[in-house]
């Protein structure tokens, strides 16, 4: 009986020593760190909202998912950030609903160049079409931009197909007046110098660029009148109608009736389900510091999110939205 009983408790701890061999395998394995994941955001220009935005939410993906690896990069913005994607050297980009919209269906700048596997991930905020001049030049409609120096934003932006849009309203084409392409800083920088009469700034309000200029210059902001913002939205159903309120601006003492697109952020079919979820989960779990960034991302929320979703949405995405 002893040596059985001897052979047994042998037989035991031998048991124990192998079952804590491996218990501690698996927690080896447990505090193994996350393979990086690399995940490079595609902005905009340093005085839009985009950037901030774009760096808070980077700040937010690296510290909420393990192993991620995210930056905000500037760039040329929405139309840009279409080809960026296109050629798989973002994982995340900043558009414009109508852009995205362009780019998947191979119409306006994206004809014969269709971009098909863009998806979204969510809509963020509206984007306002801001039609700026100073108060000195006397313009206070886009009926009076006849023969004046306009800034349309960079050439082939989101921006340069609002004003194209806008003006077409009033009858204009760009061989009416003299047209600028230049970004929000080179338009805020020619305002004030005299070299351009009035300039279009599709962003978030307020925006920098206005604001440098209206800090040394009283500025007024254009309205779009009611009926020329209906037309304009019965052929392109993507824009909304938006008031800036007196007071955005410095000096700015009444309110602009404008339209706006949606910011939204977009992604392509390379990006798998569970990072498409981890994303959008992180985002809308810390809108907080999301909000910190800058005050157009004030109104972004989980509600809103589908709000102007102008082409299909990532399944990791729609997982995130359809859980209570």
């Amino acid at each position: 009986m002893n040596k059985l009983l001897v052979s047994a408790l042998g037989l035991a701890v031998a048991a124990s020593v192998v079952a804590g061999c491996g218990g501690g395998d698996k927690k080896a394995e447990e505090k193994k760190p996350a393979a990086q994941k690399f995940l490079n955001i595609a902005t905009g220009g340093t005085a839009g909202a985009y950037y901030p935005i774009g760096g808070a939410v980077a700040d937010i993906l690296n510290k909420n998912i393990p192993g991620a690896n995210a930056s905000a990069q500037s760039t040329g913005a929405a139309v840009a950030n279409v080809n960026l994607l296109k050629e798989g050297k973002v994982e995340i980009a900043f558009l414009q609903n109508d852009i995205a919209y362009y780019a998947v269906n191979g119409t306006e700048m994206f004809k014969d160049k269709k971009v098909p596997n863009i998806y979204g991930l969510a809509t963020l905020y509206p984007e306002t079409v801001q039609i700026v001049t100073l108060k000195k030049s006397g313009i206070k409609s886009i009926a009076d931009f006849k023969g004046k120096k306009i800034a349309v934003g960079a050439a082939g932006s989101g921006t340069e197909c609002n004003a194209r849009q806008i003006m077409a309203a009033y009858g204009l084409k760009y061989d009416d007046m003299k047209v600028q392409y230049l970004s929000f800083a080179e338009a805020a920088s020619a305002l004030k110098d005299g070299n351009v009469d009035a300039a279009f700034v599709t962003a978030g309000f307020p925006t920098a660029a206005i604001q440098d200029i209206a800090t040394q210059n009283e500025v007024y902001l254009i309205p779009v009148d009611a009926d020329k913002a209906d037309a304009v939205m019965k052929q392109y159903p993507f824009y909304t109608k938006v008031v800036i309120k007196k007071g955005t601006y410095a000096k700015q003492d009444a309110d602009c009736d404008a339209l706006a697109i949606r910011c939204m952020l977009g992604v392509t079919d390379k990006m798998d389900e569970k990072t498409a979820y981890d994303v959008t989960k992180a985002i809308f779990t810390h809108l907080d510091r999301l909000k910190q960034s800058h005050s157009a991302a004030a109104v972004v929320s989980k509600e809103s999110a589908m709000d102007g979703m102008s082409v299909k949405v990532h399944a990791g995405a729609d997982k995130f939205f359809k859980e209570k």
